[in-house]
């Protein structure tokens, strides 16, 4: 049965699903109700075999998410803030989460927000969006996983520069470091995140989850392991019906119909 949501918004559209960070009042910031919600989001699309791919955009044309919500730390003490950030990360539930996440960025993208989206697997942004980690600006640093996946996506001096700086760019400067796949259009991202995502959904949806494992395993992991970890899962594709599936139509020429099999 579906949950409701205060917070965000949870839409299928045929195998693909969105979730929007709903507070454009608040520019989508991230706050506690928001970080459990896209959670328990996510565990219900997990569950959902028919839904293959998700995206994550925020509300309004304004912001993604522009970060967490300040005012939740007035007053805050060191071991309160250690115990909210111990409890479930929404950042590693999109991490960890077994389908394709893509982030569909439509406006700020700082702190909180910009980790959120590092968190993803793939980031589309408009023209118009920008980027940011201005932890800095508050005597505070990242705290959602910015310090290391930034790092590990576009380098520890591109990283340090953003960290330490604070400084905000924009989606072109975003593009050209590695910290979004593509720039486009603010009035052709939905479209266009949309058709990336359909085609990510027609393949095999075990593929797509092992193709996951092996990636990540790359940057957390010794090559030797890595490599031993790829042939481990190359393997398990040949146990499925989607391998079979797809041999076939490529000696038939024609498209595969996977079923996740």
């Amino acid at each position: 049965m579906a949950q409701t949501y205060e917070t965000i918004l949870l839409e299928r559209r045929d195998r693909v699903a969105i979730i929007t960070i709903n507070r454009p009042d608040k520019r989508n910031a991230l706050n506690i109700k928001t970080r459990e919600e896209g959670a328990a989001a996510l565990d219900e699309l997990r569950g959902d075999d028919r839904v293959r791919v998700v995206i994550i955009t925020g509300a309004g044309d304004k912001a993604f998410v522009a970060g967490a919500d300040i005012s939740e730390f007035a007053g805050r003490t060191a071991i309160t803030q250690r115990e909210v950030m111990l409890g479930r990360s929404l950042f590693t539930a999109i991490d960890t989460f077994p389908k394709p996440v893509i982030a569909m960025i439509n406006g700020y993208c700082l702190g909180g927000g910009c980790e959120l989206a590092l968190a993803c697997d793939l980031r589309i942004a408009s023209d118009t969006a920008s980027f940011g980690q201005p932890e800095i600006n508050l005597g505070i640093i990242p705290g959602g996983g910015g310090t290391q996946r930034l790092t590990r996506l576009v380098g520890e001096g591109k990283a340090m520069e953003l960290i330490l700086t604070g400084d905000i760019i924009d989606a072109r400067t975003a593009y050209q470091i590695g910290l979004v796949n593509m720039v486009v259009p603010a009035a052709e991202l939905e479209a266009k995140t949309m058709e990336i995502a359909n085609r990510i959904a027609e393949k095999s949806p075990i593929a797509l989850r092992l193709a996951k494992e092996a990636i990540k395993t790359a940057s957390r992991s010794l090559l030797d392991e890595g490599l031993r970890r790829e042939i481990d899962l190359f393997a398990l594709c040949f146990s499925t019906e989607d391998k079979e599936e797809g041999v076939r139509a490529f000696l038939e020429k024609r498209k595969p119909d996977f079923k996740g099999r």
